[in-house]
């Protein structure tokens, strides 16, 4: 007995290959099994006998659809990338097209996505999750028609969940560092949801598992996409950690979500939810960033912007790619410094600089240039004040003032908002200068801030300049 077991441990270590006839009675048969069902169609029966009698053959093409799918060599036998491809964390959804959680060619008939996060990971902060989501969503919004709104209340298409263990889909989580999370197709009931596992360590970067990453993931199973054996794909089935500020989709994702909804409309301003009122007139209308450039306002949302003259009725609308192409979306701060023909744009810990219209080489560059602290991981607002030369910065409940003229942060900063902009409160979304006032955006709302009274003299809506 000693001797047959000698043998056998001299063929693994040679050959890193578990033989199938020693597999259905090891102890990698159990993990491989289930594995194999859940992700491969394998018919699982837990009669001993009739498992020893599984026919070898159904086996092998198991393991080599497996294999095949990864790109591993195909031998059929349970060698050690296999089983280390099988014990790597990953999506929940089965690699094979005919499984239960999506069939092929699924897509929602409408293009206006709403969606709604049931309940948060205590991991992260509630706006880290919120940004992260709206981040992903965003990621498939820039590559198709497809527009997604977050609701609070009642019903959307894509619910979203945190959960642990059994969860009521008949699809338990397993626990930390298996599945991670999975969806369900487009479709009424289910259909759309993504449930994400509570026993993973969220977060913003590469600790833990990013939630960014794994919601673009499981989006694309929410708009109907299948899994990629491409391994550049997010739509890949294994989890990989990609720098989240450069992120974008590979060909092979691009290509199959333009197959289910085709392209964006590059000519086409953002729709209203409801087809009939213009978005610019929307009441609950906000913008992520607002600037002056030369003699117009430009006013910054996901991947649109408006611009007017402020003396004009007539607003244009496009999206920021049909400006500046290698821009990214989503920017979230904006100034402009008149006297040089600058404008800086800001996404996350990075800025871009516009001199002329035209977008500069060699950026973005790091915020931490400018002197800010290693906590700010992003700025709200920013806002130049050509009279003093200062460029005043908001994040959170706190502001910095920046001298343009010797480029350095000014000393005794950060400040609180609360006690030096009286009347004004965080968060700041966006802001801009005109005329003697900054203007202060806050979600659907606009303050008019005299400079020289240092105090509120006029609350607006945020889109009152568009003479809605």
């Amino acid at each position: 007995m000693k001797f047959l077991l000698l043998i056998l441990v001299l063929q693994v270590t040679a050959s890193g290959t578990v033989p199938l006839e020693d597999y259905t009675e090891g102890k990698e048969y159990p993990k491989a099994s289930r594995y194999l069902t859940r992700y491969y169609g394998l018919e699982a029966n837990t009669d001993r006998m009739v498992k020893m009698k599984l026919s070898k053959n159904i086996l092998e093409e198991k393991i080599q659809e497996m294999q095949k799918f990864f790109g591993l060599k195909v031998t059929g036998q349970l060698d050690r990338l296999t089983l280390q491809m099988m014990s790597e964390p990953r999506c929940g959804v089965p690699d094979v097209h005919d499984f239960r959680a999506l069939s092929q060619r699924q897509a929602w008939k409408h293009h206006f996505i709403t969606y709604r996060i049931n309940n948060y990971t205590p991991d992260m902060r509630r706006q880290d999750v919120d940004d992260a989501i709206q981040k992903a969503f965003q990621v498939w919004s820039d590559v198709t028609p497809l527009k997604f709104r977050k609701i609070n209340v009642g019903e959307a298409d894509i619910m979203i969940f945190f959960a642990y263990g059994e969860h009521g889909d008949f699809n338990p989580f397993d626990g930390q560092d298996g599945v991670l999370a999975h969806a369900f197709g487009p479709g009424i009931g289910r259909g759309g949801d993504a449930h994400f596992d509570e026993a993973e360590t969220w977060s913003t970067n590469f600790k833990g598992k990013n939630l960014f990453l794994v919601a673009v993931h499981e989006f694309g199973h929410s708009l109907g996409l299948g899994h990629s054996s491409d391994r550049n794909a997010i739509m890949f089935p294994n989890y990989g950690y990609f720098d989240p500020n450069t992120f974008s989709l590979s060909a092979d994702d691009t290509r199959r979500i333009q197959s289910l909804y085709g392209a964006p409309d590059k000519h086409q301003p953002m729709p209203h939810p409801d087809g009939t009122t213009s978005v610019a007139c929307d009441p609950n209308l906000s913008f992520d960033a607002v600037t002056k450039i030369g003699d117009k306002f430009f006013f910054f949302k996901d991947r649109y912007l408006w611009w007017k003259r402020p003396e004009e009725s007539k607003v244009r609308s496009g999206l920021i790619s049909s400006l500046w192409p290698n821009l990214p979306v989503g920017i979230q701060a904006a100034y402009e410094v008149e006297a040089r023909n600058q404008v800086y744009l800001f996404k996350d810990d990075k800025y871009w600089l516009i001199s002329n219209l035209k977008a500069q080489p060699n950026y973005p560059n790091s915020i931490y240039s400018l002197g800010f602290p290693r906590y700010v991981k992003k700025i709200d607002a920013a806002v130049f004040n050509p009279v003093t030369y200062k460029t005043y910065f908001f994040a959170d409940d706190r502001y910095w003032r920046y001298d343009e003229r010797r480029k350095l942060m000014d000393p005794g900063y950060p400040q609180l908002i609360i006690r030096h902009f009286s009347g004004v409160r965080p968060t700041i979304d966006a802001a801009f200068y005109f005329k003697g006032h900054y203007y202060f955006f806050q979600g659907s709302n606009q303050l008019e801030y005299d400079v020289k009274l240092r105090r509120v003299t006029k609350r607006l809506k945020s889109n009152s300049w568009f003479d809605c």
